[in-house]
C-alpha cells in the first residue's frame, strides 16, 4: 500500500461515537486525520443499524452479467479495504470477470465512484467516519448493504490474563508491567485513550507509552513469545486479532466510543449493469474471527506482509472454500 494511515479522532468525544480513519496494519504512523470526520453533527443513526448480509440470496442460479470488466476501489492503508476487494476479485474472476483493484485516498475514491471511474467501493464506515461523503454523494451512490458491524477502537490484553474491563487496569496494572502500549502520538486512537479512557477510568497508575504502530505490534509479539501479559491500544478490524492471543477489555463507560458499520457502495447504474456482482456484494458478511484471519494471512509480517495480495487471498480462499460457498449461496448472513 502507498500511504498508510492510522485511526483519526472525531472532532468531538462527547457523544462517545468516535471516528476511525484508517486501519492499516503496517501504518507509517503519521496519524493524519481523515477530513471526512467532522464530529457529531454528521451522525445519522439510520446507518448504525444494519445486519451484515441482509438481503442475501443464492447467486448460483443467477444469469451471468453481460458486462465482465469492473474496477474496485480500495482505500490506501486500510487493510480491510484491500482484503474485501481482494476477496471479491477472487470470487468474481472464478466466474469469468476481469477485476482491477485501484488504491485511492477516501476523497478521490468517492469522487471516482460517483463519476463512474470506479465501479465499487467496499469500505464505507458509518455513521461517522465517512458520513460527509455519504451526505454529499448518497443520492448518487448505490447502497449494496453492510458486511461488518464491529469496527471500533479498543484496549486489548493477553487472552488469558486477569483484567476483564478497562477499569480493571487501575488495580491490576502490575499484571501488565503498569504499562499500556500505544501507537502514534497524532493518531485518533491515542487521543481517545488520553482524553477519554485514561481519565474516565482513572488510569494514572499506567505508563502510557506512545510510539508507533509497528513498535506496539513488536511489543505484542515479544510479550506473546515470552508468555507475558500485555495491554495495548488496538482497533477492529485488525490482523493482530488473528496473529496473537488477545481480547478486548470491556468498556462499560463507552470511553473508546461505539462500534461503526462498514458498507459497500456501487457507482450510479452498478446494479443495473452488474446484477449478479451486486448481489454477491449484498451476500458478503464477516465476523471478527474470519476477517482477522484473512487480514492476518495478507498483512502480518510473518506471512505475506501486505505483498503479493492476490496470492495471499488465493491461499486463504483455498483454506476457506466453505466460506466462499456461503458467500455465493447467500448464507453468510444467517445466524
Amino acid at each position: 500500500m502507498v500511504r498508510r494511515k492510522v485511526i483519526a479522532a472525531a472532532s468531538t468525544l462527547a457523544i462517545g461515537a468516535l471516528a476511525l480513519s484508517g486501519c492499516g496494519a503496517t501504518n507509517s504512523g503519521n496519524g493524519e486525520p481523515d477530513n471526512s470526520s467532522s464530529g457529531s453533527d454528521n451522525v445519522n443513526t439510520k446507518w448504525a443499524n444494519c445486519t451484515p448480509g441482509k438481503g442475501s440470496r443464492d447467486t448460483t442460479s443467477m444469469k451471468a452479467d453481460g458486462k465482465k470488466d469492473l474496477t474496485i476501489g480500495a482505500f490506501n492503508g486500510w487493510d480491510e479495504s484491500f482484503a474485501t476487494a481482494g476477496i471479491m476479485k477472487n470470487v468474481l474472476e472464478r466466474d469469468g470477470y476481469k477485476v482491477t483493484i485501484k488504491g485511492f485516498d477516501a476523497g478521490p475514491g468517492y469522487a471516482g465512484l460517483v463519476a463512474g471511474d470506479i465501479d465499487l467501493l467496499t469500505d464505507t464506515w458509518l455513521p461517522i467516519t465517512h458520513a460527509d461523503y455519504v451526505k454529499r454523494y448518497g443520492d448518487t451512490m448505490e447502497n449494496l448493504g453492510c458486511w461488518y458491524d464491529n469496527a471500533k477502537l479498543t484496549i486489548a490484553v493477553s487472552k488469558n490474563s486477569k483484567a476483564k474491563t478497562i477499569g480493571d487496569l487501575k488495580t491490576m496494572g502490575d499484571e501488565y508491567g503498569n504499562t499500556l502500549y500505544g501507537i502514534e502520538a497524532g493518531a485518533g486512537l491515542t487521543k481517545v485513550t488520553q482524553q477519554s479512557a485514561i481519565p474516565k477510568y482513572d488510569l494514572s497508575n499506567l505508563n502510557f507509552k506512545i510510539s508507533s504502530t509497528p513498535a506496539m505490534l513488536s511489543q505484542l509479539k515479544k510479550a506473546t513469545d515470552a508468555n507475558r501479559d500485555i495491554a495495548v491500544t488496538l482497533w477492529r478490524p485488525h490482523w493482530a486479532y488473528g496473529a496473537f492471543p488477545v481480547r478486548d477489555l470491556k468498556d462499560p463507560k463507552k470511553a473508546m466510543g461505539n462500534a461503526e458499520v462498514i458498507y459497500s457502495f456501487g457507482r450510479p447504474g452498478f446494479e443495473r449493469d452488474f446484477p449478479k456482482a451486486a448481489q454477491l456484494m449484498r451476500n458478503m458478511a464477516f465476523d471478527d474471527k474470519t476477517l482477522s484471519d484473512l487480514e492476518d494471512t495478507m498483512f502480518s509480517a510473518d506471512k505475506y506482509g501486505g505483498k503479493n495480495q492476490e496470492k495471499a487471498v488465493t491461499e486463504w480462499t483455498a483454506r476457506n472454500e466453505a466460506w466462499v460457498d456461503k458467500l455465493t449461496t447467500g448464507k453468510l448472513g444467517q445466524k
